[in-house]
């Protein structure tokens, strides 16, 4: 059995406390793809320090506060992505401009009138850059142990940056890898 096989969109992949890469150190990965040519996603709690309406001001009014611009990951910084997370009884097919990734989370076209999300959708984040593995990259890394795949909430693609979501994310698994949430940044100040 391939060690990525549940890996799925809307899935997060949890930065296993060993993993000592800079851009991924105690990153949750939100998964919007995963194929056999690859896998696509965003890292959730990374805010920078770029505001959102600096740089999209129309679209400002609708991210989640923090109002920042959130880095998505090492590849690509220049291209920028948005997850938006529905109004509960709105379908993905009556809001333009979005495409499913998990019900009720979506990628939104942010060249689309922001006003027509009005009212459909709790918040959205934008993200500069992404994560990105090739084929067979990301279950190499799994089976490594680089990687925890765990089911996402809704709301994790929203939470605020001082929430430690990488925290809180493993702390709702079953034990024992809830104990991982335990594990101090630096083991050096243990």
């Amino acid at each position: 059995m391939r060690p990525d096989v549940e890996v799925e969109p809307g899935t997060l992949l949890v930065a296993s406390p060993g993993l000592s890469d800079p851009n991924f150190r105690r990153t949750v990965v939100y998964v919007i793809e995963h194929r056999g040519e690859g896998t696509l996603g965003v890292v959730l709690n990374r805010p920078s320090d770029t505001a959102l309406h600096d740089v999209l001001p129309s679209w400002g009014p609708y991210a989640t506060r923090p109002r920042a611009v959130f880095l998505g990951g090492p590849v690509e910084q220049k291209v920028a992505l948005c997850l938006a997370a529905l109004r509960t009884g709105v379908r993905v097919s009556e809001v333009p401009g979005t495409i499913s990734v998990r019900n009720p989370v979506t990628l939104v076209d942010l060249d689309h009138d922001p006003d027509t999300f009005a009212g459909l959708i709790r918040g959205l984040r934008v993200f500069a850059g992404y994560a990105g593995w090739e084929s067979d990259q990301l279950a190499g890394e799994i089976e490594r142990g680089d990687w925890i795949v765990v089911p996402a909430l809704p709301d994790d693609i929203l939470a605020p940056p001082g929430d430690d979501l990488w925290g809180r994310v493993l702390r709702r698994q079953p034990m024992p890898l809830a104990l991982l949430a335990t594990h101090p940044s630096d083991p050096r100040r243990n």
